[in-house]
C-alpha cells in the first residue's frame, strides 16, 4: 500500500482488506480513496508493473473511461439551466441530417434519449471495444483517429436497436452526439466547456482531456488487458475519437472531488440535478439517470456513480446522495475476471457503509 502525505492509513480490517480482496480476485493493481466529512483514506494493492513488485501509487493517473459521460451530461444540463437548450430538443434540431436514414429519424431522438441511453442508436464504439479485448484488435485500433461525424456515420450504418424511448441499451455514440450538440450550442469544443465549467472551477489539477495523445501523466500504473490465456500491456492508447464518451484522465482525488461537488449541488441547480437523478431501472439495485447510475448498497444507502472501462483500466466508485462521502476505485487492468466485479462492489459498498 502507498499513502499520500496527510491521508490516513487504510485500516487492515477495512479498506485495505477489501483492496487485497480485489487483488486476490486477479487484478494486477488497484487503488482507492475514501473521503467523508473530516476523514480521508487512500490505499492500494497489487503492483504497477506486472511480474514485478512495484507499489501502486494512490496518486496515480488513469483513464476514467465512461465516467467521462457524467462530465458531458453535467455540461449539457448546465446549458439547460441557462435556457440555451432543452432536454426535449431533437437531435435533428441541432444537428440536421446527422442521424437520418436506414431506419433512423433524428426528429424522434431527443437529448434526453441520448443522455439516458434510450435512443436505440447502434453502438459502433462498443464493437471496436470488443475487438480491442484481443491483442490483435488492440494493435489494430490503439492509435485510432476518427472525427465524431464519422463515428456517428459508422453507427447509423447499422439499423436501430429499437425505437427511440421504447427501451434502454447502453450506447457510447449517444455521448459523442451529445458532445457535438454542446459544440453547436456554445460554438466551442466540448473539451473547452468541460474545462471552463467543471475542471477549472473545482481546481481539478490532475484531470486532463488528452485528445488523441496516447500517453498518461506520471505517476501511473501500467495498464493491462487480461484475456483467457494471459495478458498484454495496453497502457498507451488513443481515445480522442471516443471523446465525451470515454476520453478523460484523472486521479482518485480529483474524481472524488468532482462527484462530491456534483451531488452536493455545486455544479447544477436543484431542478437539473433532479433531472439527472430521474432514472430507468437496470436491475434490483441499480438504475440509470442522465449520465449517472443509481446504486443501493448492501446496507441500504443510495449512491450514485458512473463506472468506466478502457483498455488497461477500470473505474468504479460510489457517492452518497448528499455528496458528502465518496469512494473512487481504479483497477490497472481490464478484461473479464470472475469475481473481480463482485470484489469491487464489495469494496465500494463497505466503504460507504462504514462511513455512514
Amino acid at each position: 500500500m502507498v499513502l499520500t502525505a496527510g491521508v490516513a492509513q487504510a485500516s487492515p480490517s477495512g479498506l485495505q482488506s477489501d483492496l487485497d480482496a480485489v487483488r486476490d480476485s486477479g487484478a494486477v493493481g488497484v487503488q482507492a480513496r475514501v473521503v467523508s466529512p473530516g476523514k480521508e483514506s487512500a490505499g492500494s494493492s497489487g503492483t504497477s508493473v506486472r511480474g514485478r513488485d512495484v507499489p501502486v501509487s494512490v496518486d496515480g493517473h488513469f483513464r476514467i473511461g465512461s465516467d467521462t459521460k457524467t462530465f458531458a451530461a453535467t455540461v449539457l444540463l448546465q446549458l439547460v439551466a441557462q435556457g440555451r437548450v432543452s432536454l426535449d430538443d431533437s437531435v435533428e434540431k441541432w444537428l440536421p441530417n446527422l442521424v437520418q436514414g436506414n431506419g433512423y429519424d433524428g426528429n424522434r431522438i431527443t437529448i434526453r434519449n441520448l443522455l439516458q441511453h434510450t435512443s436505440g442508436i447502434y453502438d459502433y464504439p462498443h464493437a471496436v471495444e470488443l475487438e480491442m479485448a484481443t491483442e490483435a484488435g488492440f494493435r489494430k485500433h490503439r492509435f485510432k483517429r476518427l472525427a465524431p461525424e464519422k463515428v456517428v456515420e459508422l453507427s447509423v450504418a447499422h439499423p436501430p436497436v429499437f425505437a427511440p424511448g421504447s427501451k434502454w441499451e447502453y450506447s457510447n455514440v449517444n455521448y459523442i452526439i451529445a458532445g457535438m450538440i454542446i459544440e453547436k450550442v456554445t460554438g466551442r469544443s466540448w473539451r473547452s466547456e468541460v474545462r471552463e465549467r467543471i475542471i477549472a472551477p473545482l481546481g481539478l489539477r490532475n484531470t486532463t482531456l488528452p485528445g488523441d495523445s496516447p500517453f498518461l501523466p506520471w505517476p501511473h500504473a501500467e495498464g493491462y488487458t487480461l484475456t483467457g490465456t494471459g495478458a498484454f500491456r495496453s497502457t498507451e492508447v488513443s481515445l480522442g475519437w471516443g471523446g465525451p464518451a470515454a476520453e478523460i484522465v484523472s486521479t482518485t482525488k480529483d474524481l472524488g472531488k468532482f462527484w462530491r461537488a456534483l451531488l452536493g449541488g455545486k455544479l447544477l441547480p436543484p431542478a437539473q440535478l433532479a433531472e439527472m437523478k430521474t432514472t430507468v431501472p437496470l436491475g434490483p439495485n441499480d438504475a440509470y439517470g442522465l449520465g449517472v447510475i443509481r446504486h443501493v448498497t448492501s446496507c441500504g444507502v443510495v449512491t450514485w456513480f458512473h463506472n468506466g472501462g478502457t483498455p488497461g483500466f477500470v473505474t468504479g466508485g460510489a457517492v452518497t446522495d448528499d455528496g458528502r462521502t465518496s469512494v473512487i476505485v481504479s483497477l490497472s487492468n481490464d478484461g473479464v475476471i470472475p469475481g473481480q466485479g463482485t470484489a469491487m462492489t464489495r469494496l465500494t459498498d463497505n466503504a460507504i457503509c462504514r462511513a455512514g
